[in-house]
C-alpha cells in the first residue's frame, strides 16, 4: 500500500499523463536546478510541463500503457514532459536543449499509443509545428479547387464578353455580324 504522499504523486501522475497527448522521457542527471527551472520555463511556453516522478509511481499512473513503454525509456533517472499538444515543438525544445547541454539526454517518447525511440525524437522535433502543417494541407486542398474555379468561371465568363462586345457595336451603329 503506498503512502499518502506517494498516493498523491500517483494521482498527479495519472492526472498529468490523461491529459496530455503525449510524454517525452529524458535522463536529467546532472542537471542544475537552475537548468531544470529553465528547461521548465521554457516548456511551459510550449504547452508542457516537466516533473521528476519515480519510474514505478510512473508505471502506476499510466496503468496499461505502461506495458508498451520500452524499459529503456522509464528506468534509471528519468524526468517526463507532458505535451499538451504542439509535439514537435515540445521535442525540438528538449533537442536543442540537450544540444546546448549534455546532461539531458532524450531517450524517447509515447505518443498516440505508440512508443518512439530516440532517433524518433529527433525527427519529430523537425516538422513544423501543427499550424503550418495544417495550413499546407489547407493550401494543398484549396490550390485545385481554387484553379477549378477559375476555369469554370472563364467558361461562363468569355461568351458573356462576346455577347456584351456585340451588344456594344450594336449600340455604336455597327452591324451586329463583325
Amino acid at each position: 500500500m503506498p503512502t499518502e504522499a506517494k498516493a498523491q504523486t500517483i494521482e498527479k501522475a495519472k492526472r498529468l499523463y490523461e491529459e496530455a497527448t503525449g510524454v517525452v522521457f529524458a535522463d536529467y542527471s546532472g542537471l542544475s536546478v537552475k537548468e531544470m527551472q529553465a528547461l521548465r520555463r521554457e516548456l511551459r511556453t510550449k504547452g508542457a510541463s516537466f516533473h521528476v516522478i519515480k519510474n514505478t509511481l510512473f508505471r502506476l499512473a499510466a496503468g496499461e500503457d505502461a506495458a508498451k513503454l520500452p524499459a529503456d525509456l522509464h528506468n534509471g533517472p528519468t524526468a517526463i514532459a507532458f505535451m499538451r499538444g504542439n509535439e514537435p515543438e515540445v521535442a525540438k525544445t528538449l533537442v536543442d536543449f540537450a544540444k546546448t547541454n549534455k546532461n539531458l539526454r532524450v531517450k524517447g517518447a509515447f505518443v498516440g499509443g505508440k512508443a518512439f525511440g530516440e532517433e524518433d525524437v529527433m525527427q519529430l522535433s523537425k516538422l513544423p509545428p501543427r499550424e503550418v502543417l495544417l495550413a499546407q494541407v489547407i493550401g494543398a486542398i484549396a490550390a485545385p479547387l481554387s484553379q477549378l474555379v477559375g476555369v469554370i468561371e472563364a467558361l461562363y465568363a468569355d461568351p458573356i464578353r462576346t455577347i456584351g462586345a456585340v451588344a456594344d457595336k450594336a449600340a455604336e451603329g455597327a452591324p451586329a455580324n463583325a
